[in-house]
């Protein structure tokens, strides 16, 4: 199936597409502000992860239109002799879209850049109630092997 479809990197002008599509499933609508323009928070986080050169955000794009977009960032560690890791978040495709393979063309570009930054491994986490989004990932080839946990501010 073509996808017809660009993935790049994101730029400021993406902003209200990109908070549209976080905020486009039951988790997102309940924790995100959507507005007619970006809340400044927004922006401000974009512009840390824009001056990060061990951060990017990318979109798809189909027909013009941002359908899809992630996070990826470049993690140096002492552990595994010193491997990098990238970790994937952020992860979403335009709720009318899903289902039609853009979500494995966002990874499988996610994963090939973190292979040109020479990472040893690639990781997420992801919601527990996200049970079709779990199967996903397994179908990408990545395992459960660690406990996450979180402590919200």
């Amino acid at each position: 199936m073509s996808h017809d479809t660009d993935i790049r990197l994101a730029t400021r002008a993406d902003l209200p597409a990109i908070v549209g599509l976080i905020a486009d499933d039951g988790l997102g609508r309940g924790r995100e502000d959507l507005g007619e323009t970006p809340a400044p928070y927004y922006t401000a986080a974009f512009e840390a992860i824009e001056r990060d050169p061990n951060n990017e955000f990318a979109v798809m794009e189909r027909g013009g239109a941002v359908v899809g977009c992630l996070q990826l960032t470049f993690i140096p560690g002492l552990s595994r002799r010193g491997a990098w890791r990238g970790q994937i978040e952020s992860v979403r495709v335009a709720s009318s879209l899903r289902g039609q393979g853009l979500g494995r063309v966002l990874f499988e570009w996610a994963i090939a850049r973190a292979k040109e930054k020479h990472c040893g491994l690639v990781q997420l986490t992801t919601d527990k109630t996200r049970a079709e989004a779990q199967h996903f990932y397994e179908s990408l080839g990545f395992v459960a092997s660690h406990e996450g946990m979180k402590l919200s501010f």
